[in-house]
């Protein structure tokens, strides 16, 4: 397999009027052709204008959040889809037409919805015109930034299995973003979990889900309880405590201040991706360095 996107140390900083805010802080990341990663939490690439431009929609595009905003609500939805593939010079006006019929027919929408507006749409219409969008140009990479938060269960279950399966038929390579694991082991192959700027877990999909290694992946997965089982009912999980501001980091491990199996080391290191097991499974914990170390006492939640 050969990569379609490779990060090594990538920093993004926010300049604002009470300082600088960096929001990743060395982040590396691989994915390979036809893989899907998901990513719960931030992810920008950083390129200059003119390449950024370049890339846009033809190298790697992106599904949004929110369709209603995303799409521009005066234009008819067929002739946005078709604005990126005539600006890229990929087909003229007469082709690109017919590639839009077939980009919206590959969604599930009947090529007529092209001469609606957007507010003529449902949700999960527009959603699927937003898809439609991110294929015009045949990307290598198709970047999923919380593309199902606004819909409801049943449209968001379509959406999903949309996507895998034009994920499966044009071997798209994914970066699926969001907070909700639940639809992150349904959609990846890998996942990489991320705290504080950085990434803090990683691994194949359903070990990392099931078998979480970093105690703030295990409590991401144990906030998604199964339905029927009493013991979610009667004993709810959560995570206590906010993320920490991203200008005013803990010492050592970030996320040890929020931690219920922190120990005196804690505070003290900060620790690498440690090897935690196969399949490439790494964790920023010291109990994965070194499971028998947790000799101190908790730390209140």
């Amino acid at each position: 397999m050969s990569e379609v996107l490779r990060l090594r140390d990538l920093r993004i900083t926010y300049r604002t009027e009470s300082g600088e805010v960096p929001a990743v802080r060395g982040v590396d990341l691989d994915i390979q052709t036809g893989e899907v990663i998901g990513l719960a939490g931030e992810d920008v690439l950083a390129m200059k204008p003119g390449r950024l431009r370049a890339v846009r929609w033809t190298g790697a595009s992106i599904v949004f959040q929110g369709a209603m905003h995303a799409l521009n609500p005066v234009q008819k939805v067929g002739d946005q889809i078709g604005e990126a593939i005539t600006i890229h010079q990929q087909a003229g006006e007469r082709e690109a037409r017919i590639r839009v019929d077939s980009l919206l027919e590959q969604v599930g929408l009947p090529t007529r919805r092209g001469q609606d507006y957007p507010h003529e749409l449902s949700g999960g219409q527009k959603q699927r015109v937003m898809i439609a969008m991110a294929l015009a140009c045949a990307p290598s990479l198709v970047i999923a930034d919380e593309p199902t938060t606004a819909l409801d269960v049943m449209v968001q279950a379509q959406v999903l299995r949309l996507m895998k399966e034009l994920q499966n038929d044009l071997g798209l390579s994914m970066i699926f973003i969001t907070h909700d694991l639940s639809v992150l082991v349904e959609t990846s192959d890998r996942l990489a979990i991320m705290y504080a700027g950085r990434i803090i877990e990683e691994g194949p999909a359903e070990q990392v889900f099931h078998d979480p290694k970093h105690p703030y992946t295990e409590a991401l997965s144990a906030a998604f309880p199964e339905i029927g089982d009493m013991r979610f009912r009667w004993h709810p999980t959560g995570l206590g405590g906010d993320p920490p501001d991203p200008a005013d980091v803990p010492s050592g491990c970030s996320f040890h201040p929020r931690c219920p199996k922190a120990f005196d080391e804690c505070p003290q290191i900060d620790p690498p991706l440690y090897d935690a097991g196969p399949g490439g499974r790494r964790a920023a914990c010291l109990l994965v360095r070194s499971p028998a170390a947790a000799v101190g006492s908790e730390v209140p939640r």
